[in-house]
């Protein structure tokens, strides 16, 4: 059987780890390939990892079509669900995932719109026959898409930039694990440059680039004195002023009181 791998699928499947894939082909060898992999005509759309393993050794499989998709994009949005239920995707992935269903949502209902039709069917036509699947609902909000990748909001920001700002060697250290979130979303504020500097030099030196974008963004502690110092001024005259009438009323009053045991005397 003729079995096609789709390299934009391969963006969808995280690679496993060298234990991972010892511990599968371990099993594949010792009680077969048990489960079916999951077919859209020939494209493989599930077992890319048990397939390969499968084809290494000569391993029978079985395989199953899912006669659900209609398009290509229906097994991206398949394959993007899959694997936001899994609790083995790390937090960013999960982040650029929701964000890429994000765009093909809005692909679709981009294009369902630009072919919608306004014109009266012909006698006979049978429009429900022909109209389109309804275009899942759109992530079109930041907290949408956190829902949706099991995020916090301030984390979907950071994966965002690091997505549309970080060279491919910091977002290879963040899906290692080699950096944070938040370390990676300050060190993609500098230079492409200095960010694959950091990123080959290794973990320490991603930490301090980190920290060094921190440090920067921090006003030196004497500028932050003068600064409240100033803030503070305009209160501090109006509080004096105030205590002037209060003094002033209360020698007025005083001067009055004298006067009036004078006259009295």
């Amino acid at each position: 059987m003729n079995i096609v791998i789709n390299p934009d699928l391969k963006a969808y499947i995280d690679p496993l780890t060298p234990e991972e894939h010892e511990s599968l082909e371990r099993s594949l060898l010792t009680e077969g390939c048990r489960d079916a992999l999951v077919l859209w005509g020939d494209v493989l759309v599930d077992g890319h990892n048990r397939y390969g393993i499968c084809q290494k050794h000569g391993l029978p499989f079985q395989t199953v079509q899912n006669t659900r998709f209609q398009s290509m994009e229906d097994v991206h949005l398949w394959m993007i669900d899959q694997h936001l239920g899994r609790r083995s995707v790390s937090d960013f992935q999960r982040g650029v995932l929701a964000l890429r269903k994000r765009e093909i949502v809005a692909e679709r209902r981009a294009a369902a719109l630009a072919a919608a039709d306004p014109a009266p069917a012909p006698a006979g036509h049978d429009a429900a026959a022909t109209s389109p699947e309804p275009a899942p609902e759109p992530l079109n909000s930041r907290e949408a898409i956190a829902r949706a990748a099991r995020l916090s909001s301030s984390q979907v920001v950071m994966i965002e930039k690091i997505r549309k700002q970080a060279a491919p060697e910091l977002v290879a250290a963040v899906k290692s694990g080699t950096i944070s979130l938040n370390a990676a979303a300050a060190v993609a504020s500098l230079p492409a440059e200095e960010q694959v500097a950091a990123a080959i030099a290794g973990k320490d030196e991603l930490k301090q680039a980190a920290k060094r974008v921190r440090d920067a963004r921090r006003k030196p502690p004497r500028e932050e004195t003068m600064e409240q110092a100033s803030d503070a001024a305009p209160d501090i005259v109006v509080a004096l002023q105030q205590r002037v009438a209060e003094l002033t009323a209360e020698n007025a009053a005083l001067r009055q009181q004298v006067a009036e045991l004078s006259a009295r005397l």
